[in-house]
């Protein structure tokens, strides 16, 4: 089971007026590896869900200047159990990921997000 998801964008399609990356493109890589941690984490429990967002809060320390990744983790990874029980039992539950966002192997960003499983019908 995966403990984290990294992905990447480049600057170039992500640039704002500043010449500098556009925080909406930072704040969806940030939400896609929290969203794909859970998904891939659920699939490789055999459950077949919809994961949305539900909340999400975004800090940004200092501007991007060229490609970067977004770096998921579980906020609390002994949740996890309780998150699985919780979505077998109601068919739906919450469970908190954040993201770093890294640029020149520094930290600058940090995403929260709060997302919610629904469990499918087999």
């Amino acid at each position: 089971m995966s403990d984290s998801v990294i992905l990447s964008a480049p600057l170039e399609p992500n640039l704002n007026h500043k010449s500098t990356a556009f925080g909406g493109s930072i704040s969806t890589l940030g939400i896609l590896a929290a969203w794909s941690l859970v998904h891939l984490r659920l699939l490789d429990q055999g459950l077949t869900c919809e994961v949305v967002i539900q909340s999400n809060e975004m800090d940004y320390d200092r501007p991007i200047t060229g490609p970067f990744t977004a770096a998921s983790s579980l906020a609390d990874p002994t949740a996890w159990p309780a998150f699985i029980k919780t979505l077998v039992r109601r068919r739906l539950a919450r469970i908190e990921v954040h993201s770093e966002l890294i640029f020149e192997e520094a930290v600058v960003g940090r995403l929260s997000g709060r997302f919610v499983a629904l469990l499918q019908k087999p």
